[in-house]
């Protein structure tokens, strides 16, 4: 990207070259319909299927317990789905999340100022009616990560509880990790979760390629009716080259994982330290100690920060004020709301999140754009 400098990875992120190549081989010659009888679409089947077990192995489940969706949208909205009873849910969740929720009644988990889900508010916000607790790994905002395992035990304490009073309600744990694919160590028993939903456009795959894990004892339910792919629960032709692109994208992100976590860490700190040096009055959300090394969620008050995105456009810097869903929409972020962020300090917020199109070697001349600008709209906002 020549004299381009793209920060909104969380957003959404270019396909890899390997993945690409991994791919193209089902959108050519191997086109066939993995449903067909015949010799070399029984062989499309059995490679589909081995992507599966490869996405499932990487996430330390099997294949079989994986619904491949059209993104995590999908993957949310067929978990709740499923669910009959009241639901609970984080005030910082996705948009999907918060949406698919409103088919049900609500119980709102309370957030800290840092973004935090604790056990308590999750446990207060538990009552005898909740079927299905949702929490997401990593804030797509502000980057501040949970701690699942915790949230899990809070959930299998109550469960428990509830058989030894004779109450029969389900409850499930589910977790949005869309976020956190490729810089967080995503391994689904370890978590605790009971399902869980991955988007690869995340992580270096297609766009509209996700899916959905859950518990071989949850019944799901579907939302389309059609030809009975994926166990009945996802019909349609399967999209054999998504799904291969997406298994080959994780197998390139758990491998280089760690490495790359450092990397991002090192350019979100330099950013971040650059930025308070100058702009002391700046103030920097979610968790310091607990939250993704390619996330900078940064507020200067007083600032227009759509104006001022669109300054930084102009030389090539490409930034979000926030979520790309609720820029769409035009509104305040709910998840700054949510933790207390006063309108100045929200209305002048900007969201870097690096990636695989960021290094080090470009990192100077883009603060030095991103210096100049925020100066001269300070400098405008006195005159």
């Amino acid at each position: 990207m020549s004299n381009k400098f793209y920060f909104d990875h969380a957003a959404a992120t270019p396909v890899e070259g390997g993945v690409i190549e991994a791919m193209l081989p089902y959108m050519t010659n191997n086109f066939y319909n993995p449903s067909s009888p015949y010799e070399p679409a029984v062989q499309v089947r059995r490679d589909y299927q081995a992507a599966k077990d490869s996405i499932g192995k990487n996430l330390g489940v099997k294949g079989d317990d994986l619904v491949m969706t059209a993104g995590a949208t999908e993957s949310i909205n067929l978990a709740f789905n499923s669910i009959e009873g009241k639901v609970a849910i984080s005030k910082i969740e996705h948009a999907a999340v918060l949406e698919a929720a409103k088919s049900h009644e609500i119980n709102y988990i309370e957030v800290d100022e840092k973004g935090n889900v604790t056990s308590e508010a999750v446990k207060k916000a538990i009552d005898d009616e909740t079927e299905l607790v949702s929490v997401a790994l990593a804030n797509n905002e502000i980057g501040t990560l949970q701690r699942l395992k915790d949230i899990s035990v809070v959930v299998e304490d109550i469960r428990n509880n509830r058989l030894k009073n004779g109450n029969t309600t389900p409850l499930y744990f589910h977790t949005d990790a869309s976020q956190g694919l490729g810089q967080v160590d995503i391994n689904i028993p370890r978590l605790g979760v009971d399902m869980l939903t991955l988007n690869g456009g995340k992580m270096y795959a297609p766009k509209q390629t996700g899916l959905l894990y859950s518990a071989p004892n949850i019944q799901l339910h579907p939302l389309i009716a059609g030809g009975g792919q994926e166990r009945g629960l996802r019909s349609g032709t399967e999209n054999v080259a998504g799904v291969v692109g997406f298994a080959k994208a994780l197998e390139l992100a758990t491998s280089h994982r760690e490495k790359e976590s450092k990397r991002l860490e090192s350019i979100r700190n330099k950013f971040e330290n650059v930025l308070l040096e100058k702009f002391p009055e700046a103030v920097v959300s979610g968790n310091k100690k607990h939250r993704l090394s390619g996330h900078l969620h940064i507020s200067l008050p007083g600032l227009d920060a759509e104006r001022l995105i669109f300054r930084l456009e102009n030389f090539g810097i490409y930034v979000a004020t926030g979520s790309a869903c609720a820029a769409n929409k035009g509104t305040r972020s709910h998840v700054l709301n949510a933790i207390g962020l006063s309108p100045e300090l929200a209305d002048g917020s900007l969201r870097f999140t690096f990636g695989k199109l960021n290094n080090e070697a470009e990192m100077g001349e883009a603060i030095e754009i991103i210096i100049r600008e925020i100066s001269a709209e300070y400098d405008r906002l006195k005159k």
